[in-house]
């Protein structure tokens, strides 16, 4: 049982005395210390469903003793290690992380830009600088912990536990253009008889967002679940659950590029009937009271909102979803397809944690010799290993 100081006092996770500390070290700015290792390590206060919980500072898991709940693997084994100390660097008085981001939030003219999607993932020009549209959807989704599964979960994670680990996440965020928590919006879960309230709240967070005359354009960040993309009268309309009344446009020549770029994941998409599509985009409105999207990423998740990128990572998605240990995803971010990176692990394993790989039949000399030095490089994880070349999936740890 994790225990946490603040204070002058300890508790212990679960106790009846917990709610009402965290309420006053939330009222007090105060950041709860878990006390896992022998050096307390900071942590921070996220309402979620009216309840306080004690969420992990970005990038700290790794500092957390192996047994703790907020135990994270090294982040050297995803897209994430390129980033860290460039794109992604924390702030030492804060904790917040500062992002720099790839795209601008800014656009100058009277009409959007036509770009639709966000630099393909396998150039190297930004890779270890900046983070593209969708290594930012990424590290939300890490940051938020949506990456994390265990079948005692089952049933407990929909939109609005999605959008709250995703704001939360986002309000430890820093970039360029401000808070990330003030430039994001993500839709609230919609019910017909709160329309009103719901839209007089949306309203509140987009104030300032619609174009005036041929100045700056502002943009902010849209995080949502496709739901379709039908056609307009010139390009598409995206159209995002829990957002029925606002159609997003975006211009046939990015709906091309978007078609081309995201291939993959909209075929995964419609192949797999219980699957989601998470957009993230920058988006604005113009002065007639459009909204547009300017630039688009995509990324196709499970029923368990847990994202992937083929066939054979669903296969062993749906088998880890059943098991009562914890299993966390790893993320590709800027990495390109060709490049390896850990599909899952296994922090909880014992007496090692698993670091579970997936090669792909198309893995080349290269490919496999930068896994074999991933694997060479953390000794202290055992390594699953599934060539699909080769055969089924093997057994489970």
């Amino acid at each position: 049982m994790r225990q946490f100081r603040m204070g002058e006092g300890t508790f212990e996770e679960g106790s009846p005395e917990l709610q009402s500390a965290l309420a006053q070290a939330y009222e007090r700015k105060q950041r709860p210390l878990c006390l896992c290792c022998e050096k307390p390590i900071a942590m921070y206060i996220a309402r979620v469903d009216g309840q306080l919980l004690v969420k992990r500072m970005p990038l700290s898991g790794r500092d957390h003793a192996p047994s703790c709940p907020s135990y994270e693997p090294p982040y050297e084994l995803s897209g994430l290690g390129p980033l860290i100390g460039n794109a992604i660097q924390i702030d030492a008085a804060t904790g917040a992380a500062v992002l720099k981001l790839d795209f601008s939030l800014t656009k100058r003219g009277p009409r959007p830009a036509p770009a639709a999607e966000s630099t393909p993932s396998d150039t190297v020009r930004n890779e270890t600088q900046k983070l593209s549209l969708r290594a930012v959807l990424h590290y939300l989704w890490e940051a938020g912990e949506l990456t994390e599964w265990t079948a005692v979960w089952a049933r407990k994670r929909g939109w609005g536990k999605v959008r709250a680990s995703l704001m939360n996440a986002a309000r430890q965020m820093e970039t360029r253009a401000g808070p990330l928590g003030d430039i994001l919006f993500v839709p609230e879960v919609f019910h017909a008889e709160d329309k009103a309230a719901i839209a007089a709240r949306r309203a509140r967070a987009l104030a300032g967002l619609q174009a005036a005359g041929s100045g700056p354009r502002k943009m902010m960040l849209l995080v949502g679940e496709v739901k379709e993309f039908p056609e307009a009268r010139s390009g598409r309309k995206v159209v995002v659950r829990h957002l029925p009344d606002v159609p997003l446009t975006l211009e046939d020549a990015a709906w091309r590029r978007l078609s081309k770029r995201y291939e993959v994941e909209l075929e995964l998409w419609e192949a797999t009937e219980k699957a989601h599509l998470v957009a993230i985009a920058t988006f604005g409105i113009s002065s007639a009271g459009v909204s547009f999207i300017d630039e688009i990423a995509l990324m196709v998740v499970t029923e368990n909102w847990i994202p992937f990128e083929t066939v054979d990572e669903l296969r062993l998605l749906s088998r880890l979803a059943g098991l009562r240990r914890k299993s966390v995803k790893g993320l590709r971010f800027n990495l390109g397809r060709d490049q390896p990176r850990v599909c899952a692990t296994l922090p909880e394993q014992r007496p090692a944690p698993v670091a579970m790989y997936i090669v792909p039949a198309s893995a080349d000399e290269d490919y496999d010799r930068g896994l074999a030095e991933m694997i060479d490089a953390r000794p202290e994880m055992t390594a699953w290993v599934w060539r699909t070349a080769e055969g089924e999936m093997p057994a489970l740890p």
